[in-house]
Order: structure tokens, then C-alpha cells, then sequence
């Protein structure tokens, strides 16, 4: 009978082992990336691992927002500041 216990401890053990160096790697691995892309407004994509950048539409099409306080609120929610207006040249 102490054989089999001697067993199941060592069997126990190795799951634990297992299980445990098997967290420590999702949390590295999976976790940690995906928190740090987040927190820098970025799109993760969890089946490629990819921290993407997000896009405009106005941005591909070309076609700019016309409401100003829309464009602010789209650019503060991808985490872009507002582009610098250019200067008009000025008349001598």
C-alpha cells in the first residue's frame, strides 16, 4: 500500500508541476501582451497574437469627418491626437 501511495504522490506532483509551469506560460505568453496592448489602445488579436493598430475609415477613404467634435471624439477614442492645422501663409 505504500508503494501506491508513493505513486499517487509522485502522480500529483507531476499534474501540479505541469499545471503550474503551464499557467506561468499562458500568463506570459497569452496575458501579459494582450494587457499591454490594450492599455495602449490597440486591437489584440488573440488567435494570431497581434497588437494591431486601429485605423480611421476617414483615413483609407480619404474623405475627412466634417464634424469636428466627431473626428476629436474618434481620434481620442483610438488614443491619436488631433493633426496640427497648417498655417496660412501670410500676405506681406
Amino acid at each position: 500500500m505504500n508503494r501506491n501511495i508513493a505513486r499517487l504522490m509522485a502522480a500529483f506532483l507531476v499534474i501540479f508541476a505541469v499545471g503550474s509551469v503551464g499557467s506561468i506560460v499562458y500568463q506570459v505568453m497569452w496575458a501579459n501582451p494582450a494587457e499591454a496592448c490594450e492599455k495602449s489602445r490597440k486591437w489584440w488579436d488573440a488567435k494570431h497574437r497581434v497588437c494591431a493598430t486601429p485605423v480611421l475609415i476617414s483615413d483609407i477613404t480619404g474623405r475627412t469627418i466634417q464634424d469636428k467634435q466627431a473626428e476629436a471624439a474618434a481620434r481620442a477614442a483610438m488614443g491619436r491626437p488631433a493633426p496640427a492645422q497648417a498655417q496660412a501663409p501670410s500676405q506681406p
